[in-house]
């Protein structure tokens, strides 16, 4: 599709004057063709021409496919063998070179995702963004980016005050991370309904602060603060590590916190903040949004105030092309607003940031989780839970076929919903699961490792089952650029899933070692396999050697 884009591109660029890409698409079943493009139907309208005399003046000016034009101006073209032939060959070649893209060359791209608070567990929405932002990261990557892979914390704020309050009242000898999240769902609740315990916490919230931004280690409160943030950062890391993702660089609120408290400060002598009752505000009510606090009456920032200091935390340190920051819905108005306020008085770094959000990962049932109320899911447990059904229906399992099962489970959504993660679908080997992906792989490993005969192919001609494949394959670079231009990693994996559908149909009805078409369609396994590699890891999943 990639050829028959560029041709279509350059011609009507040559005969128009318009820079325009064009959309390709497979044909409809009731037309004789491989791909149609409705571009005479969009360009109707600007020429002032019928559809179907631009799309005639297009295909005589196209000459090296086979093309016919059907009612009211669709432009269909037919995949000649020795086209595709062709198209395999240089993907046998250098398959790299083939669908390399330099979209973001020389670009730098900060991709924020995952944040956890130190001081609470992982929970199974930063199992989600911690892949999906992965993913997203990984598409920038191939697009030729410097990607640099961010990672927000709390390590202060109130969550920290409420948890100091009740770890203060226990014995801490022998502290382990799930110890703190108990005392955060304590502290939590003690702060709602005790009125005395809520003032001693909002005074800890103020300490605590002070103990951090003065670097303060030889009281009990110091002492209890920072070995609690370095078992969370451990925690997190050795997390991180299980799930193999990296992150190039961990902002604790506190280092942006006092250059989001500055900005503030100076923005609101120049009236793009205000005074509200002892408080800093901005009026989002004046942009169609809402009011948000930024420094509270006690003279602490806010998360408004330290996400300001982010931004510009990570200009001062990459001076980025562009900034990626993933949360989930519940995030989405908050954003805008803070967003909206930096706009104020840096709108570059705003036009360079794009926000994206996603919604809450369910279990079958639809059971609602507060990690306030301590009821939630945790990272821990997906994984677990993966793990269990793997060996429930194979009695075994395997590090690579788990983590495939998981990441496979959140990615194959569109992100901006809510999504149903169900572990016995995971892990199926039929169906659109991870683990039905790494077998189709595994296959066609197989079957090249038995293969004799993989000369090189000249021509050959194709039967239904092997050009549907060979025409799958060079639909591969087209669902990446979409996916880089989307930032969408779904659109990666529900291409994989329909390749290794056509794959499956191919293996049933082309034998391929010993029979006298080997080298042909050996070369399409190879090239499969190889797309289906590259893909997989787009998505962060490593195929293994059997299954």
């Amino acid at each position: 599709m990639r050829e028959i884009r560029e041709q279509l591109k350059s011609v009507i660029k040559r005969l128009y004057d318009f820079d325009i890409d064009p959309d390709i698409t497979p044909a409809p079943d009731n037309i004789d063709a491989d791909y149609s493009s409705n571009i005479a139907l969009k360009l109707a309208k600007d020429l002032h021409k019928a559809p179907m005399e631009i799309a005639n003046e297009i295909k005589d000016n196209l000459n090296t496919i086979d093309i016919n034009i059907s009612a009211p101006g669709f432009i269909n073209f037919t995949l000649p063998d020795d086209f595709l032939q062709n198209q395999i060959n240089k993907l046998v070649a250098d398959f790299d070179s083939q669908i390399a893209s330099d979209e973001f060359a020389g670009k730098t791209v900060i991709c924020e995702f995952s944040d956890p608070n130190p001081f609470k567990v992982l929970h199974v929405g930063h199992l989600y963004t911690s892949i999906v932002g992965d993913s997203i990261s990984r598409l920038f990557e191939y697009a030729g980016a410097k990607v640099i892979r961010a990672n927000f914390g709390g390590d202060v704020g109130l969550h920290v005050a409420k948890t100091m309050y009740i770890l203060q009242q226990k014995d801490t000898a022998n502290l382990q991370i799930e110890d703190i999240a108990k005392c955060y769902v304590e502290g939590t609740a003690t702060y709602e309904d005790d009125e005395k315990a809520h003032a001693e916490i909002t005074k800890l919230n103020k300490e605590i602060y002070r103990i951090n931004s003065e670097d303060v280690h030889d009281t009990d409160l110091a002492k209890l603060y920072w070995r609690g943030r370095e078992l969370s950062y451990d925690y997190f890391k050795d997390f991180y590590a299980k799930i193999g993702v990296e992150f190039d660089k961990f902002y604790p609120e506190s280092t942006v916190a006092g250059l989001g408290l500055k900005k503030v400060k100076e923005e609101l002598k120049k009236g793009v903040y205000e005074l509200s009752d002892g408080a800093v505000i901005f009026d989002g009510e004046k942009f169609g949004l809402h009011t948000r606090v930024f420094i509270n009456k006690e003279g602490v920032p806010t998360y408004e105030a330290k996400d300001v200091g982010l931004i510009f935390t990570k200009w001062q340190d990459y001076h980025f092309d562009k900034s990626v920051v993933i949360t989930g819905n519940e995030q989405l108005e908050y954003m805008k607003v803070v967003l909206k306020s930096i706009e104020q008085y840096a709108p570059d770094l705003v036009a360079k940031t794009s926000h994206l959000t996603h919604g809450l990962v369910k279990l079958p049932g639809n059971v609602k989780m507060s990690s306030r109320k301590g009821n939630f899911l945790k990272a821990v447990d997906v994984l677990d839970m993966i793990n269990d059904e793997l060996k429930s229906a194979y009695n075994s399992s395997d590090e690579k076929v788990s983590l495939a099962a998981t990441k496979y489970a959140f990615l194959k959504y569109k992100m901006g919903g809510n999504i149903v993660f169900d572990p016995k679908e995971s892990v199926k080997m039929t169906g659109n699961s991870g683990p039905y992906l790494l077998y189709s792989a595994v296959r066609a490993k197989k079957i090249l490792a038995n293969c004799q005969n993989e000369s090189s192919v000249t021509f050959h001609t194709y039967n239904n089952y092997e050009k549907n494949l060979a025409k799958k394959i060079l639909e591969y670079k087209n669902t990446l650029n979409e996916s880089v231009r989307e930032m969408a990693p779904h659109k990666v994996a529900s291409y994989l899933y329909e390749l290794a559908q056509v794959f499956s149909r191919f293996y049933e009805h082309c034998p391929v070692v010993g029979s006298d078409k080997e080298a042909a369609r050996a070369q399409l396994v190879r090239v499969y396999l190889a797309t289906m590699s590259h893909g997989l890891n787009i998505l962060g999943i490593n195929i293994p050697e059997k299954m």
